[in-house]
């Protein structure tokens, strides 16, 4: 697979995974509200997925498209972080999820949209709109919950903690990311750590949590190496398109 191809299914991967995540809060939120507000953050994940993986399929000119590139590959085809995979746990985890994960997107969509790769350009320009959305609402629950009674700062703190390790594999730079940074078509991933880090910092502080200091974990999800959790999760993901192949709604 070539640079580009692998570029753009990186994301969109990053992007499948954690709509899958997302949508599992669907009737379980602990508010009617976040029902539907989760569901709508899923439902801008899958459009970014559909278009990453639909480009990625076209890029890499083996005749595999959205449904293919999703639902027929194997667990270390996959090269989504790690941060997405993880399971949602607490609601208060998932919310650190999506504070972390959103603010890196807003930060990455924000300068490919001036790319030089004009599909690739456009998916961002469109994408960053939403994800502002996402690390708005992850924000507000951050702050709600972390300066809120006694267990909902404790379950917060706890939730950040928890998915911290995860946070380094977002800025780490490989052979993919550095062919394709010099002609404009990608974003250096270490230039976004400061301002990533500069945002979420404040919203930590803010709501009176303390910037965590565990150890970055042992990760590999660009590599196609992942948690245990992610066979179960494309297992899930996968069923129906493995169990009837070819088949189609009427």
């Amino acid at each position: 697979m070539n640079s580009v191809a692998a570029y753009a299914l990186r994301l969109g991967d990053d992007a499948l995974v954690l709509a899958q995540r997302t949508g599992e809060w669907i009737a379980a939120a602990p508010q009617l509200e976040e029902d539907v507000a989760l569901g709508n953050i899923a439902l801008d994940l899958l459009g970014q997925a559909r278009s990453l993986l639909t480009y990625a399929g076209q890029a890499e000119g083996e005749g595999r498209d959205e449904d293919a590139l999703a639902y027929l590959r194997d667990e270390r085809d996959f090269t989504n972080l790690q941060l997405c995979e993880l399971p949602n746990g607490d609601f208060a985890v998932t919310m650190a999820r999506l504070l972390v994960f959103s603010s890196y997107q807003y930060e990455l969509y924000s300068r490919l949209q001036y790319g030089t790769d004009p599909t690739l350009a456009a998916i961002a320009a469109k994408a960053v709109k939403e994800v502002d959305y996402h690390r708005d609402h992850a924000t507000q629950w951050v702050l709600r919950l972390g300066d809120g009674t006694t267990e909902s700062h404790q379950r917060m703190q706890a939730a950040a903690e928890h998915v911290w390790p995860y946070t380094d594999e977002m800025f780490d730079a490989d052979d993919v990311t550095r062919e394709l940074t010099e002609p404009g078509v990608a974003v250096d991933p270490g230039q976004l750590r400061e301002p990533w880090s500069s945002y979420v910092g404040a919203v930590l502080d803010e709501a009176t949590l303390t910037f965590p200091a565990t150890r970055p974990a042992v990760t590999g999800g660009r590599r196609g190496i992942h948690t245990e959790t992610m066979g179960y999760l494309l297992a899930q993901m996968q069923h129906l398109a493995r169990s009837h192949p070819g088949a189609v709604r009427w």
